[in-house]
């Protein structure tokens, strides 16, 4: 009876210290805080909830049905209970307390672990959202890939003789453009032979072309006339307009073969690679006009079954296709009057040179390696062949010694090279 009394008073007189706890957050607090600052985290209190306890008794009563709790007071983390401090507590009061307590101390820390996944979901959303549709793409592409193989089959089969003249017009025309340069670039040690051979390869391809073609009358587009093609849809049409560029182009390459048959005492290099670069411009002139004709015809054509509609809008399809094209020939004759400039007012590299400035060169030519034939001294006190320095600042505006600035621009063109833009619109 003496123990049983003695445990009463024990345990009535700490029932009375846990409710002055309970019902003092702010002591509570203070002791956490105390705590926190000697143990080194914010997360254990020195008042921690324990297990309940059986405690023998009299009469067969346990705590558990009496109400009795058995709650140390100065328990150390990590001692008494044989588990580490940072392990989460055990729901109930004081850990309701605790939760309490540490959320006004830190108030903004529970935003910033439930702000900082989204963030990161949504800076790595859009990176991931691409990967995912090129991934998609790729395998599209690749289940497609068979099917795009019997297209591509299929239109190669339906359409083999316009391919075929296509790639043989690209492949002559890559062969007489380099023909052409590498003569340019010999000056008077240039085959003659080969510019006659070259001219007549270039006559006979457009001859064999429009023989082969007779029916159509693809020449009709040379003067700026529709030819008789029977069926006018968009591939004959671009078909059409390609051939006839590649055909403008061997006509006027057969002109830049013409001015390399010229003897050099009748045409200086200088005054020859003024011809190329006019000849290239108004053969860039022609590519632009002659498809004209043969896409208006296509923009205005349509059916019956289109009607009024069809008919209007075809007539404002060529309407805004003419303004374009009158905007764009009015930007080529600006580059047309700018080389009429040039072809008139025969500049000169530098200043003749004398014979004392020749012997201090060593009376060789930097470049060709021979004796100074009409030599130019530069504003570098560099001399050179009057062709020699043509040919070089056809392409480069600067010294080929020294590397100053000579000239303002390079003139294009003079080397007697033809562009390979394919005009088709």
């Amino acid at each position: 009876m003496k123990l049983r009394a003695q445990y009463e008073r024990r345990h009535s007189s700490e029932s009375r210290s846990l409710l002055i706890l309970k019902e003092s957050p702010t002591v509570m607090q203070t002791n956490s805080n105390e705590h926190n600052a000697q143990a080194g985290n914010g997360l254990s209190l020195p008042l921690q909830p324990e297990l309940l306890t059986r405690t023998p008794a009299t009469g067969g009563s346990s705590p558990a049905e009496t109400g009795e709790v058995h709650v140390p007071m100065n328990v150390a983390p990590g001692e008494g209970t044989g588990r580490p401090a940072s392990r989460r507590p055990r729901p109930g009061p004081h850990s309701h307390s605790h939760s309490h307590s540490h959320g006004h101390n830190r108030p903004h820390s529970h935003n910033e672990s439930e702000s900082d996944p989204g963030d990161g979901d949504s800076e790595s959303g859009e990176p991931s959202t691409s990967i995912s549709e090129l991934r998609y793409l790729f395998r599209w592409v690749q289940k497609s890939l068979p099917f795009i193989i019997i297209l591509c089959a299929k239109l190669v089969l339906q359409h083999a003789l316009g391919l075929a003249v296509g790639v043989g017009l690209f492949t002559t025309f890559l062969y007489a453009n380099k023909i052409i340069q590498n003569q340019v670039f010999l000056q008077d040690r240039r085959s003659k032979l080969e510019c006659v051979w070259l001219l007549a390869f270039l006559i006979c391809s457009t001859l064999l072309l429009y023989y082969t073609f007779n029916q159509e009358k693809l020449y009709y587009c040379l003067i700026f006339v529709n030819p008789s093609v029977e069926s006018r849809d968009f591939w004959e049409v671009l078909w059409t307009v390609g051939v006839t560029n590649f055909v403008v182009k061997f006509l006027f390459m057969g002109v830049k073969c013409l001015i390399l048959l010229v003897p050099s005492a009748l045409m200086a290099c200088s005054a020859r690679g003024r011809w190329y670069m006019l000849t290239e411009e108004f053969s860039q002139v022609h590519q632009a006009i002659v498809p004209m004709p043969v896409w208006f015809r296509y923009l205005v054509t349509y059916q019956e079954v289109d009607g009024v509609a069809g008919l209007t809008l075809g007539i404002l399809l060529a309407l805004v296709y003419l303004i374009l094209k009158l905007l764009g020939l009015y930007g080529l004759w600006g580059s047309v009057q700018k080389t009429g400039g040039i072809f008139l007012n025969s500049e000169q590299n530098g200043a003749a040179a004398t014979k004392s400035q020749c012997s201090d060169a060593g009376d060789l030519c930097p470049i060709c390696q021979v004796e100074f034939r009409d030599p130019r001294v530069l504003l570098c006190q560099h001399v050179f062949c009057d062709e020699c320095i043509s040919l070089w600042f056809n392409r480069e505006k600067t010294c080929p010694l020294c590397r100053t600035v000579i000239a303002d621009k390079v003139h294009a063109w003079k080397d007697g090279a033809t562009s390979p833009y394919l005009q088709i619109y």
